[in-house]
């Protein structure tokens, strides 16, 4: 039976994340739902990571405001909250994320799965600084057209890609910083470059918005090169 990872995004009426936020935010929770101590071992939610992850490593995205986001909250899950990069006021406008343990694609708890998820849109207010040397970088495909909800699956995918690619001592490095990273689009040069690489690359079955075998997101992560 096919499951899927659900991640909600909060927007309120008022205070919509920027996209670049959105993105990392919605990366770094799916790492933190794979560090998690549950997800593994004996943890409680290792079954359904496992059954998850032997699969098609689905993800859906939806967004909750209000009292939709409470009732999300309070289901089993992990928030991540963004650091407001791309937004104008990045204190009151930051991303966030929850996260929740796979399940099979209809027995999604109603709380999430009666959730919008068409017409999740986000823009950057304000320009992108440069990366630091050092942090993973998300490369997104600058010749695709993906909504937000697209995107933020998609970046989630190429953070699990990179994961499972790190030795367990990389990957303890990269839990230690909070999941340090950013997602930037580069040049259709620089695209091009990193494609013929051997980097971690998302393919995307193309159920929705983009033809199938679109390859949609690249993960650089310096420790992959240890």
């Amino acid at each position: 039976m096919e499951h899927v990872l659900t991640l909600v995004v909060r927007v309120e009426k008022n205070a919509r994340p920027a996209q670049t936020d959105a993105l990392e935010t919605a990366a770094r929770a799916v790492l933190a739902i794979l560090a998690d101590e549950r997800s593994y071992g004996e943890g409680e939610w290792a079954e359904a990571m496992t059954s998850w992850q032997d699969d098609r490593i689905r993800k859906i995205v939806k967004r909750a405001r209000g009292t939709e986001w409470r009732r999300a909250e309070a289901l089993p899950g992990i928030t991540v909250h963004g650091h407001g990069v791309g937004a104008e006021e990045p204190e009151t406008a930051a991303a966030q994320v929850r996260v929740f343990p796979p399940t099979p694609v209809d027995d999604v708890p109603a709380e999430i799965a009666n959730l919008q998820v068409s017409g999740t849109d986000f823009v950057d207010a304000e320009e992108l600084q440069p990366v630091e040397a050092g942090v993973p970088v998300l490369w997104v495909n600058p010749e695709l057209e993906m909504s937000s909800g697209k995107a933020m699956a998609q970046c989630g995918h190429a953070a699990q890609l990179a994961w499972w690619a790190l030795s367990a001592e990389a990957r303890k490095e990269w839990e230690a910083s909070d999941f340090a990273l950013a997602v930037r689009t580069p040049t259709r040069a620089r695209w091009s470059e990193l494609l013929a690489s051997d980097r971690p690359v998302v393919q995307d079955a193309g159920f929705t918005e983009i033809a199938p075998g679109s390859h949609t997101v690249i993960a650089d992560h310096p420790l992959l090169t240890r």
